[in-house]
């Protein structure tokens, strides 16, 4: 007998949107803090910020406290395609990473760049919660989905993931629809998940640009 016809697997829908995504977005362009489990006196001094995804990965390191995801969405074509939520979801936990804390800088200046979503990877389940930001001086309302983009209309989200109790890797989940199709897009560090550890009691070390070396500093106070 001839085995019965098995019906087509669905694909899921190419969305018509293209992504790209920086997990190397400071505070200020300058505050920032990385986790390197090796000898300050081995580690070089600190990059600029545009240089910092090639400096982490030579050492290892991994985002203190928050990461900071810029997200730059652009439609394919003509027609807007409707983005209508944002989901993040960690994918593993562990107990916050070894190593001694390295801050990019030890004082920042200058306004405010506009953070749009704030997650709290410690939560048993993360939201992306929609913040208000500053952008010299002035201040920018919270906004929330959905959002519509197209190819004469991109959109960037700035999503900062914080932890302090957990070595978190976590990924993004947007939903989208439009042209009578609709499907869910994983976003990720080039199909890597994002990583944020906490840095509970680690050392905390500054460059001393004088001396040419990293120096032992205190903390900063939580606010």
């Amino acid at each position: 007998e001839r085995p019965e016809r098995q019906p087509p697997v669905a694909r899921p829908a190419t969305p018509p949107f293209t992504w790209t995504t920086d997990d190397h977005v400071w505070r200020y362009g300058c505050g920032h803090e990385y986790l390197v489990a090796r000898p300050p006196g081995t580690v070089p001094p600190p990059p600029a910020e545009a240089d910092a995804e090639p400096w982490a990965q030579a050492l290892g390191a991994v985002h203190a406290g928050e990461t900071g995801v810029r997200i730059t969405l652009q439609g394919t074509g003509e027609r807007a395609v409707v983005l209508e939520a944002l989901r993040i979801r960690v994918v593993a936990r562990r107990g916050p990473a070894e190593g001694r804390v390295h801050r990019m800088s030890s004082g920042c200046g200058g306004a405010l760049t506009p953070r749009m979503f704030d997650v709290d990877l410690d939560a048993e389940r993360p939201v992306a919660r929609s913040v208000p930001g500053n952008d010299t001086g002035e201040p920018i309302a919270p906004v929330s989905f959905p959002y519509r983009v197209s190819a004469a209309d991109p959109e960037v989200f700035l999503v900062t993931g914080r932890a302090a109790r957990c070595d978190c890797d976590w990924v993004a989940e947007l939903r989208w629809s439009g042209g009578g199709r609709s499907g869910t897009v994983r976003i990720d560090d080039g199909g890597r998940p994002f990583r944020t550890s906490g840095a509970p009691g680690r050392p905390v070390h500054d460059y001393d640009y004088g001396a040419r070396r990293w120096v032992a500093a205190e903390p900063e106070e939580a606010g």
